[in-house]
């Protein structure tokens, strides 16, 4: 491929730009009218050939100062082209490991796996803080071999057929590109006298008792990590972490909104219309409530301090007490007598909330006659 096009108008820059600048330049009209991004399309694969042609020159000092001096006529009658493996260097220079083409060490150290873990505690636990013990079985540096993987130490060798690389190359049009070495899985290395603990692999599955510190306030879906305590590193890396995910259990008496503790405590007819003092519970034990004459279904009573810690330290909640009443379902027949007796005693002033509502309805259907 011949070009007579400006090099630096090929890729927009300047005719004193920097290396940086035209790198970047060249990344990002390759990855505008790269082939992959165009398939079929002839323009963009020229065009993507002049812009590596132009980045070949530009990237190379003594080109550059020839080009600079001469033109098209000091680099060569064949312009820059794709001389030898210079297309394939490029490529590799500016995309790395994007297209699968960056040089890489097979047996280099990697970091273990992270890891997930689920538990399930009370509402206690949650709201207090606890100490939970759980096994965490994960991949481990096997012991034997201290993770050479060879038996005697000294049996690992390069791939003879990556070379060591952990890749192979195959060409595609024009494109020199990589993939993982079949042989050796991509690690670069094979193992002729392999540990016969971990069959060559270097580490072993195991399980580990760990204990997990919950602190207060935590709710369903929170996520502690405890670092370090994830699957073994591979080739000397360094261990993944440990995400350990939270569920709390419901409780009996009471739930929770935010840091607030809620509960919903029964009274009877008579403690609502005359007042009384209960005992309520909380999750610290019981606390005195006083419940003024005439209380409602639905009133809420605020217990300060008696809710949950918060997870972040800053305080804790309030206990919300919703107070309900209830209607008797077995009565005596002196029960019954006396609640009769209210009922003929007893006149609308002593029913606020049923004066209102009737009222209401009242003025509804009189304003429909």
């Amino acid at each position: 491929m011949s070009s007579t096009s400006d090099y630096y108008e090929t890729l927009g820059v300047a005719r004193d730009a920097s290396a940086a600048e035209i790198k970047r330049a060249y990344r990002k009209g390759a990855m505008r009218y790269h082939p992959d991004k165009n398939p079929g399309d002839s323009e963009a694969e020229h065009r993507f050939k002049e812009l590596t042609e132009a980045y070949e020159i530009l990237s190379d000092p003594d080109k550059r100062a020839r080009y600079d001096q001469f033109g098209h006529a000091g680099v060569g009658a064949n312009g820059g082209g794709f001389s030898g493996g210079g297309f394939s260097d490029i490529f590799e220079d500016i995309f790395g490991d994007f297209f699968g083409g960056g040089r890489r060490r097979g047996a280099a150290p990697r970091r273990g796996a992270d890891l997930r873990l689920d538990i399930e505690i009370s509402f206690e636990q949650a709201a207090f803080g606890a100490e939970i013990p759980v096994e965490v079985g994960r991949m481990e540096t096997c012991g034997e071999c201290s993770g050479r993987r060879s038996k005697s130490g000294a049996g690992v060798r390069p791939c003879p057929t990556c070379g060591g690389s952990g890749q192979v190359r195959y060409q595609q049009g024009f494109f020199s590109l990589a993939r993982p070495c079949s042989a050796c899985n991509g690690e670069g290395q094979v193992v002729t006298d392999p540990c016969p603990k971990c069959k060559g692999t270097g580490r072993l599955r195991q399980s580990r008792s760990i204990t997990v510190k919950v602190p207060p306030g935590v709710e369903t879906g929170t996520r502690l990590r405890l670092g370090g305590e994830g699957e073994g590193g591979i080739h000397g890396g360094s261990r993944g972490d440990l995400y350990v995910i939270i569920v709390v259990k419901e409780h009996s008496l009471f739930s929770r909104s935010g840091d607030d503790l809620l509960c919903e405590l029964p009274i009877s007819i008579s403690q609502a219309a005359l007042g009384a003092t209960v005992r309520v519970p909380t999750l610290k034990g019981e606390e005195p409530l006083a419940i003024p004459a005439g209380t409602q279904t639905d009133a809420v009573f605020r217990l300060r301090g008696k809710g949950i810690p918060n997870v972040h330290g800053h305080g804790v909640g309030d206990e919300l007490v919703r107070v309900v009443v209830e209607t008797p379902t077995k009565l005596s027949p002196r029960q019954r007598e006396l609640l009769e007796e209210l009922a003929r005693i007893s006149g609308e002033e002593t029913h606020p909330r049923g004066q209102g509502f009737f009222q209401k309805v009242k003025e509804l259907f009189e304003g429909k006659e």
